[in-house]
């Protein structure tokens, strides 16, 4: 009987078509569509209706009803995986008939669909735990297994690791003490993936505005807690904390204390591993709230703060690995199929489950020293990094290649270190003892890229080559110096967040019995944490924390306001005049500010007594407006852009200080990634008041390059509107900011500097 079951099975593979094998290996049965239909005829039954013929038509009504409501979970239910019976006459069929669906058919069918998680070289089960057993093997007798790496324009495959990372194919091991923390009711990850919410709470967040309240701590400062879940819930940090009430996987209790220690005083004074910061940050990252953190600076705390991201994401990585694996191990031994499905739902639609977004490759580098260093700690015993020799020379750096005599403020080199490149994508598997990098996005737990490379990737409407599935199911997104991103291009910031956590257009070989319902219904978002530094308060920055941000856990802002404002670090004799313009709405702010400044302001500055003029101009368009305005009126000026060559910025220079060209068009980010001092300026009109709150007082002190006796005649003029309060308080402090919102005089004239 076996023989001709095989027989007749061998016949229909034969028989079958490419996608008719595939879509068998996928789900352990033909499509429906190719069902064969018996052509024997059937004689007919007659059934006689009951006398109550109403009741029985308004049975079978409330029957259809119950098949529309629980047609969707029907559908997944078939997309388990094949039954016992089933796998063991497949299996039948391999050994004698060898009639199976071949290693050469997968790559075919890989090949068609052309997909990136796909360009790993396919492998069986069996295969994969042959090679995880022997790159374990060769583990734990310290020598790395070697690497094969294969390069494609598709993406990047490492069939010697693929199945070392593979998670479907790995088991949970009895000492690796993951176990143990998944079990823990208190665990905050375990408390926030089982959270259910309900369809009412989700269609009453949509219109509901959001409940708020204050608190006050003691590093932080003025904390807004808010939520459209559930009533805000506040909490103070305690003095002292334990490692262990932290829930963090093994072995990071061991590793954080040594790869913090840069940062900790001397062991007798203080026994916590975390700064007072550190600890701050941490709590609210792993309450898994969203966070908005506007205080990070490069020069100052910016690395405290990314150790501290570092370890709350791949502490998440370990533990959803952990469950997974898991998971694995009691299906493994429950033989699939014994004991309830929702039991395992334990991942989301497609792999990736952490998106770090970093400025620069140099801070990709730091980011994945720090996971190493995580992960690796004191002990003796390496762990695998695969491709770590390219990526040291993708995204390291030379320090030659700076050049020697180059004087810049303190800030700027802080930011502008290393490798500055900022088109780059890389994915990162990780397990317990071990780390792949240039990992498939699809294979990927962690994607650590910057705006430009995932605009690229992500693609815009009409483009045939574009990919946004592996964004379905992050968990948690880290945009890190998030005001850089308003330097580069912030559109590619709006872009990205628009294609967040939108359901996959492929399944990409995903066991919708293993994923989580919130995945399924589409409601990812609210379970997605979005943690959010910057060095400024930012309208633009606030309105992609308040729009975007919507976890359900709640959100908390770091809402502080500066009592002294940078126009207190103006080190010369300057006056300064703000002139406050009116604007409808803040749509019509462009516009109004263009005719205040062409009907009142220039007028002011076309004599050749107000010679030497620089206008600073923080956006782009504005100063292709005026750029425009200037030619067609035949103003004589020389501009400078981010894009002017290096002889065009000479010249224009030069035509300034000598005073035949006089006015100047200064853009902020020339000023942003230059910082070169413009010499001869007498007269200084800030068109907008700057995004950065120190390039105020930077560009005042450019008076003092060229004194030359002419301190008296030198002029400071501000546009600036209601719409610019933060702006305003930042470069004139808070205090004085609200009264000059409020008064009614429109001119508003300060003296600072030395006497």
């Amino acid at each position: 009987m076996g023989k001709r079951r095989n027989r007749g099975r061998s016949q229909l593979l034969s028989t079958m078509t490419k996608k008719q094998k595939k879509h068998l290996r996928d789900f352990g049965e033909e499509h429906p569509f190719y069902d064969r239909v018996s052509k024997k005829e059937v004689k007919p039954q007659i059934c006689q209706l009951s006398e109550s013929s109403d009741s029985s038509h308004s049975e079978s009504e409330s029957e259809s009803e119950q098949e529309q409501v629980s047609g969707y979970h029907r559908l997944l239910a078939t997309l388990k995986n094949v039954s016992e019976e089933e796998e063991e006459e497949e299996e039948e069929e391999e050994e004698e008939d060898g009639s199976a669906i071949g290693d050469a058919e997968v790559n075919e069918d890989a090949s068609e669909d052309g997909s990136e998680e796909e360009t790993d070289a396919p492998e069986s089960a069996e295969t994969r735990e042959r090679m995880s057993v022997a790159d374990n093997a060769k583990e734990k007798d310290g020598e790395e297994p070697p690497v094969t790496p294969q390069r494609s324009s598709e993406g990047f495959t490492d069939v010697k690791h693929e199945s070392l990372f593979s998670l479907e194919t790995n088991f949970l091991e009895e000492d690796s003490g993951g176990s143990c923390s998944q079990r823990a009711s208190q665990d905050p990850f375990q408390q926030h993936v089982n959270k259910q919410l309900k369809e009412k709470e989700i269609q009453a967040a949509a219109s509901s505005p959001p409940a708020t309240q204050q608190l006050k701590w003691p590093v932080l400062g003025h904390l807004v807690f808010s939520s459209k879940f559930q009533n805000t819930e506040t909490f103070k940090p305690p003095k002292d904390i334990d490692l262990k009430s932290l829930h963090l996987q093994k072995p990071l209790e061991s590793t954080w204390a040594k790869t913090n220690s840069q940062f900790l005083p001397s062991p007798q004074k203080s026994n916590s591993s975390f700064t007072p910061l550190q600890k701050e940050l941490f709590l609210i990252m792993n309450s898994y709230r969203d966070l908005f953190y506007p205080e990070r600076t490069a020069l100052k705390n910016g690395e405290e703060v990314r150790h501290v991201y570092c370890l709350h994401a791949i502490n998440h990585v370990l533990k959803a690995n952990a469950q997974v694996l898991a998971n694995n191990s009691r299906r493994r031994s429950q033989k699939f199929g014994v004991g309830e499905d929702d039991d395992f739902r334990d991942q989301g639609l497609t792999r990736p489950k952490v998106l770090i977004v970093v400025p620069f490759r140099e801070a990709a580098l730091r980011v994945v020293q720090l996971f190493i260093s995580l992960l690796e700690g004191d002990s003796k015993k390496k762990i695998i990094v695969s491709n770590k020799k390219r990526f040291r020379e993708e995204y390291g750096s030379d320090p030659e290649e700076r050049p020697p005599n180059l004087k810049r403020p303190e800030d700027y080199e802080a930011v502008f270190v290393g490798n500055i490149d900022d088109h780059f994508r890389i994915g990162v598997a990780i397990l317990q003892r071990s780390i792949r990098l240039y990992a498939p996005f699809y294979s990927s737990d962690i994607l650590i890229a910057s705006p430009l490379g995932l605009r690229t990737i992500i693609g815009g409407e009409g483009e045939k080559k574009r990919d946004f599935d592996f964004l379905s199911s992050v968990e948690l997104l880290i945009i890190d110096q998030a005001d850089i991103y308003l330097m580069q291009n912030w559109e590619h910031v709006l872009h990205l967040m628009n294609h967040m956590n939108l359901l996959p257009l492929d399944s990409h070989g995903v066991d919708f019995s293993r994923v989580r319902m919130w995945s399924l219904n589409n409601w990812s978002k609210y379970y997605r944490q979005t943690l959010l530094f910057g060095a400024l308060q930012d309208a633009q920055i606030n309105s992609v924390f308040n729009k975007h941000c919507v976890n359900a856990q709640g959100q908390v802002a770091v809402r502080n306001v500066p009592m002294t404002g940078s126009i207190s670090h103006v080190l010369v004799q300057l006056p300064h005049v703000f002139q406050r313009m009116e604007a409808q709405d803040l749509a019509s702010v462009i516009d109004a500010r263009f005719h205040f400044f062409i009907n009142k302001i220039l007028p002011q500055y076309r004599d050749a007594v107000m010679s030497h003029t620089l206008i600073y101009v923080p956006s782009y368009f504005d100063f292709v407006r005026l750029r425009n305005y200037f030619k067609k009126e035949e103003l004589n000026f020389t501009h400078i852009c981010e894009y002017t060559q290096k002889s065009g910025i000479s010249r224009a220079r030069h035509f300034f200080l000598q005073g035949e060209k006089q006015f100047l068009l200064l853009t902020e980010r020339f000023h942003f990634y230059k910082r070169y001092t413009i010499k001869g300026i007498r007269n200084l009109i800030f068109y907008e008041l700057p995004t950065y709150p120190h390039f105020y007082s930077e560009v005042c002190n450019m008076l003092r390059a060229t004194s030359r006796g002419e301190e008296a005649t030198w002029t400071c003029t501000v546009l600036y509107s209601k719409y610019d309060a933060q702006r305003l308080a930042a470069v004139v402090g808070v205090e004085r900011a609200a009264q000059m919102l409020q008064s009614p005089k429109n001119v508003h004239l300060f003296i600072t500097g030395e006497k």
